[in-house]
């Protein structure tokens, strides 16, 4: 079934995804922790229905492919640099999440500018990557929020996100390296 983009629940899903990024950013700067929470909560949840609807409901669309990434990269990008600044979090995992997003992004350009295009699909690692990157964020949230810290738990997230993030960064240069036959 083809829609037009405004017609889209998904895409308007992603969008208010898109909206929220920033509020929730500066909830996190003015230390209004339970507000932060809830509404990165909203954001979160809203990567998982937007999908659902898209696959379910046969509503994908070409912006919808490549609205949703831009908006999980904006909001998980956003929320590490920001919870990193306040020292929510450690700083090098921030910078870590970072450069895998910049050096994805760059690869997948470079290819373009080439002459190389790649069409670049959602690897498993990524997923597994964006959702533990967002569960983490929203522990960390959660604990400044309602303080409830649980080291075990936090040591553990820390050390699944980052070897996570090193692995899906792997992944996609392993990928575009094949592509580009180097």
């Amino acid at each position: 079934m083809t829609q037009n983009w405004f017609a889209s629940l998904p895409n308007f899903i992603t969008i208010g995804r898109l909206v929220l990024t920033p509020a929730a950013i500066i909830l996190i700067v003015e230390r209004q922790w339970i507000a932060a929470f809830l509404l990165f909560a909203v954001a979160g949840l809203s990567d998982a229905l937007d999908g659902w609807l898209a696959r379910t409901y046969h509503l994908q669309s070409e912006l919808g492919a490549i609205l949703d990434p831009i908006a999980d990269k904006a909001l998980i990008v956003s929320m590490y640099v920001t919870l990193a600044i306040v020292d929510a979090l450690p700083a090098w995992l921030a910078i870590m999440v970072v450069f895998r997003d910049v050096m994805i992004t760059g690869a997948v350009s470079l290819s373009w500018l080439m002459g190389r295009p790649m069409k670049v699909h959602p690897h498993f690692s990524s997923k597994a990557t964006t959702a533990a990157q967002l569960v983490f964020a929203g522990v960390v949230l959660a604990v400044q929020a309602y303080g409830l810290h649980i080291p075990l738990l936090n040591v553990t997230l820390i050390a699944l996100v980052a070897a996570l993030t090193v692995a899906s960064a792997c992944v996609y240069l392993w990928l575009w390296v094949q592509h580009m036959r180097l």
